[in-house]
């Protein structure tokens, strides 16, 4: 299956885009961030809303180029239509504008979550953000949240396949991690502004500076 990384539209044929089968548009979702944290900038901020507007944009101009989206999809929603449009609202304000705007114009929202792998996912990975003074515990630990996580992107990859008609476009919001194998008839368009890099890199950094900072106190302990 090859999957094809979405800049501009007009860099790519349309008629390509046209052929013929199923279609999936992949949105990555941005790690969540308190707006009350000193250590999160008004510049990061300014980049996350850029993001989700270019997100907007070329999901309407791949509408406007190549057909309506028939299927929505939302990591961590295990319900479908108007139920589960209510639980993206609760998780994320900025793709729930998107997605409420699509199922508006006709898109069917699926659930594509088993919510009981859904919430021990969240508890193994609440045991995992705890400090654990044995290194056993943290293994077996982190080795119960990497299977559950295997079986959700298993599961994630199921529901697409029993959903996604033929010739149907669908779009999937999920996490950059995934590790979810999409059917092979099934062609993969990642939708990625470019801001994307800037927001990577602005996380890494201050991801470096937690831990050094963490170190620090460390040592003079």
């Amino acid at each position: 299956m090859q999957e094809k990384i979405i800049g501009k539209i007009e860099r790519l044929s349309v008629e390509h885009f046209k052929k013929p089968g199923r279609k999936l548009y992949l949105v990555p979702l941005l790690v969540s961030v308190d707006k009350r944290e000193k250590s999160i900038s008004k510049e990061y901020l300014a980049k996350t809303e850029t993001y989700w507007s270019e997100i907007k944009s070329r999901v309407s101009d791949l509408q406007a180029k190549l057909g309506k989206i028939n299927k929505i999809y939302h990591e961590l929603v295990d319900a479908s239509g108007k139920k589960g449009l209510e639980v993206i609202k609760n998780l994320n304000k900025k793709s729930y504008q998107i997605v409420k705007t699509l199922f508006q114009e006709g898109a069917v929202l699926e659930a594509v979550e088993d919510g009981n792998l859904v919430k021990e996912s969240m508890d193994w990975a609440r045991c995992l953000a705890i400090y654990l003074q044995s290194e056993r515990a943290l293994k077996k630990i982190y080795q119960f949240y990497i299977e559950v996580m295997q079986e959700r992107d298993a599961y994630i990859a199921k529901r697409i396949d029993e959903t996604l008609k033929d010739n149907e476009i669908g779009i999937l919001f999920i996490r950059e991690n995934n590790n979810v194998k999409f059917p092979s008839d099934i062609e993969i368009f990642r939708i990625h502004p470019s801001v994307l890099d800037d927001i990577h890199r602005y996380l890494r950094d201050l991801q470096s500076k937690i831990d050094s900072t963490s170190q620090g106190k460390t040592e003079q302990k």
